[in-house]
C-alpha cells in the first residue's frame, strides 16, 4: 500500500503494520474486554439518559453490575 495515491489509505495501512502483532493476537487469544465495553456503555447510556441530572450515588443505584 506503499503506492496508493490515496495518503488515508496510506496512513490506514501503515497502522496496521504497526499494530500487526495485536492484531493477530486478536484473532489467536480467547481474551476480550467485551465484558468491561458492556459496562462502560451501560454508564454512558444511563448519564445520556438523566441528561447530566444525576449524582454519583444515584448511578451507582441505577447501574446494576453483574457480580465479579
Amino acid at each position: 500500500m506503499n503506492d496508493s495515491s490515496i495518503p488515508e489509505l496510506c496512513g490506514f495501512a501503515k497502522g496496521l503494520r504497526q499494530d500487526l502483532a495485536e492484531i493477530k493476537n486478536a484473532f489467536d487469544l480467547p481474551w476480550s474486554n467485551g465484558p468491561v465495553e458492556e459496562n462502560v456503555n451501560k454508564l454512558k447510556t444511563l448519564k445520556r439518559q438523566m441528561y447530566g441530572r444525576c449524582s454519583l450515588r444515584l448511578l451507582e443505584k441505577r447501574l446494576v453490575l453483574p457480580p465479579s
